[in-house]
């Protein structure tokens, strides 16, 4: 195991009907694959020893020798392999014949679990007694969070289903469904084993169809009626299975009669594909960006409703937060019967202000038809600076700030004048970096952008403008929005005409920051594994360096900026991470810093 991430595999042999060695031979060569892939929890198919078709020869005294000698030659043969091996076979207990799972690592017979459920009780077999029973749970003594279990096992975090369900039209995508179903309703991975094609026999067809799942997702499965032999794994994070266990307040039973195993520590690349963007869930694209501009547009509604003011009030400054601001400002007023006229977007063109975004705001204010405004903030931010004794050919923070306190205190008085509501433009990745100015843009009467990162942001402004929801024109001018550096434009412009202030050559990609916020803040991850994931889902883009410089940044920031969080405005959550004091992030303040930068500064040291 490496940061939690067990390697779940399934393996599909090319079974023979009643003929115990030959599939003892398969089943080998599949342990012998997963063992070089470094699996380390393997499941079979049901029965998968002598085949699950056998009918009455299932009593026949022969075949059940065969197949108890073919499990003590698999018991020997794992000795000195890595995998936990779930295999399935018929066995006697009592005056009964079961089928079920012998369990087996490190050269061990750990226990046995039927298919139904008889008392717990000691089974001989293999000339040795083991634990028998459907409550059995084997836990890793080298990592306790790892429990599994066979079947839906309530307290195993890895359940394991041996199968032998025959393929008629239609059971394959039920069968993903259900897996899929199963696993987010136990809060677990599960591995699903069917018997192969070799199986097929009289009136029924197998198709060798395997499947990983985590939580409700499908994360590999096997190409059904394949002839030959099959092995699919993927890595599964116990570690978030177990929080969202946490979170959830799932119950578990904990009746269960628990057997140890060892599993022994590695280090090993992850065998799973790890989205950069996570915030957006799998799906149509298309879909999650209805539903978020949805979110945002009735939670709009419901304050300016709730509040009984006439006018919204934004800042529009070319970019691509104020931009989605208004566009859901003005799908808000639509819906609702409203007057575009009564939104008042005002450009406020400062020292940074570039040609280009203001060009785009301007356009973009006509071209969707609402009130404008433009009021210069030079003239006041040098009066205030006279007032303060700042010489304004320094440009420090002060300089830079004063610009944003006059662009908010701007807005703030004239919604007092309009009976207005001032629509906040700042958006969750800013909030989490503390990229914004304390009582300036940091400041409005509802943070419309407030649960949205800059990542999904600029997915949404790519949906808005693929849609021509607003025409050809707005598309238009929302690609060339999307395609202009992202900047607070607070600094002087050089005359080029085109932005010079880089937000992202200041504090790093976005796209890096969102993904350490989401694994930072939704699941509670340390700095090395959430460096772990980083390098997966930015092989190639970003090297370990790169993602160490900004990972620190962003966890220096994260914790020294959660005073401008613990007082932020009003804002809809629509994903699931919230950074609101009231219910969604809780942090004090003060909180320190150093045990995450000694970890990091520890990864410095590791190559």
């Amino acid at each position: 195991m490496d940061h939690s991430f067990v390697r779940l595999g399934v393996g599909i042999p090319r079974v023979t009907v009643a003929d115990c060695e030959k599939n003892l031979v398969e089943i080998k060569a599949l342990i012998d694959q997963a063992d070089a892939a470094q699996v380390d929890v393997l499941v079979f198919p049901e029965l998968a020893l002598t085949g699950s078709t056998c009918g009455d020869l299932f009593f026949q005294t022969t075949l059940l020798a065969a197949a108890e000698r073919a499990l003590d030659a698999l018991i020997v043969h794992t000795a000195d392999l890595r995998p936990l091996v779930a295999v399935g076979l018929p066995f006697v207990i009592g005056s009964r014949l079961y089928r079920g799972a012998a369990i087996i690592s490190g050269g061990q017979l750990l226990g046995v679990v039927p298919s139904c459920a008889p008392p717990s009780a000691e089974i001989n077999l293999c000339g040795e007694l083991v634990p028998s029973g459907a409550d059995l749970l084997f836990r890793c003594n080298t990592h306790h969070a790892l429990t599994i279990g066979v079947g839906e096992h309530p307290d195993a975090i890895i359940q394991l289903q041996l199968a032998a369900e025959p393929e008629q039209i239609g059971t394959a995508e039920a069968r993903r469904t259900r897996i899929a179903q199963q696993s987010a309703r136990q809060i677990a991975a599960m591995a699903y084993a069917g018997p192969g094609a070799g199986e097929s026999s009289t009136d029924l067809v197998f198709s060798g169809h395997a499947l990983v799942a985590e939580n409700g997702c499908i994360l590999a499965e096997t190409e059904r009626f394949r002839t030959e032999a099959q092995l699919v794994y993927r890595d599964v994070d116990v570690e978030f299975l177990q929080k969202e266990r946490l979170r959830s307040g799932v119950d578990t039973p904990n009746t269960a009669h628990t057997v140890y195993f060892r599993l022994p520590l590695t280090t090993r690349s992850l065998h799973r594909a790890v989205d950069p963007i996570p915030f957006l869930p799998p799906g149509p694209i298309d879909e999650h960006c209805g539903e978020i501009f949805a979110l945002q547009t009735a939670a709009l509604n419901q304050r300016l409703t709730a509040s009984g003011q006439k006018t919204a009030l934004l800042g529009i400054s070319g970019g691509l937060d104020s931009t989605l601001a208004l566009l859901v400002t003005v799908n808000a007023y639509d819906l609702a019967g409203r007057a575009r006229s009564d939104i008042l977007a005002l450009t406020m063109p400062g020292f940074g202000t570039s040609g280009r975004t203001y060009e785009n705001a301007l356009r973009l204010m006509t071209e969707l038809g609402v009130a404008q405004r433009e009021i210069s903030i030079k003239a006041a931010c040098l009066q205030h600076f006279a007032d303060i004794d700042h010489d304004p050919e320094v440009h420090d923070v002060t300089y830079e700030n004063a610009q944003a306190r006059e662009r908010t205190q701007i807005l703030m008085d004239l919604a007092n004048k309009t009976q207005g509501l001032v629509i906040g433009t700042g958006n969750l990745s800013e909030l989490a970096l503390g990229w914004s100015t304390y009582g300036g843009d940091h400041m409005s009467m509802y943070a419309i952008n407030a649960g949205v990162p800059k990542t999904v942001i600029q997915v949404m402004v790519r949906w808005l403008a693929d849609s021509d929801t607003y025409g050809q024109t707005v598309s238009a001018l929302l690609r060339d929005i999307l395609d202009t550096p992202i900047s607070p434009e607070l600094l002087p412009q050089k005359g080029t005409g085109e932005v010079e202030q880089k937000t992202e050559d200041l504090i790093g990609p976005y796209i890096l920051h969102d993904f350490f916020l989401y694994y930072l803040v939704r699941y509670g991850y340390s700095p090395s594994k959430i460096l772990y994931l980083a390098e997966a889902a930015f092989a190639g883009r970003y090297d370990r360096e790169t993602l160490l410089q900004w990972l620190e940044l962003f966890c220096r920031r994260f914790f020294s900026q959660q005073f401008k969080r613990s007082c932020m405005p009003d804002g809809p959550q629509v994903g699931p991470i919230s950074l609101s004091p009231r219910g969604g992030w809780h942090m004090p303040s003060d909180a320190a810093y150093a045990e995450w930068q000694r970890e990091i500064e520890g990864l410095r040291t590791q190559r």
